[in-house]
């Protein structure tokens, strides 16, 4: 079970990354490209995956 554990670990460790990477540098590629219009739906579809992701992946204390 341990193998599994670190690959949670790393998963919680890199979703805050991944979002706040991805989002500054796809947002401004999409508007520059396509449109006004496609950058607004990226970072409205992005922002919301990653929040879910977030909460998906987010670690809570143990209550005994």
């Amino acid at each position: 079970m341990a193998p599994r554990l670190s690959l949670v670990r790393k998963l919680v460790a890199f979703t805050p990354l991944a979002g706040t990477l991805a989002v500054p540098v796809v947002v401004p590629l999409l508007m520059v490209r396509v449109g006004i219009g496609a950058g607004v739906a990226a970072a409205v579809l992005l922002s919301s995956l990653w929040f879910v992701a977030m909460l998906r992946t987010s670690e809570m204390p143990q209550h005994d």
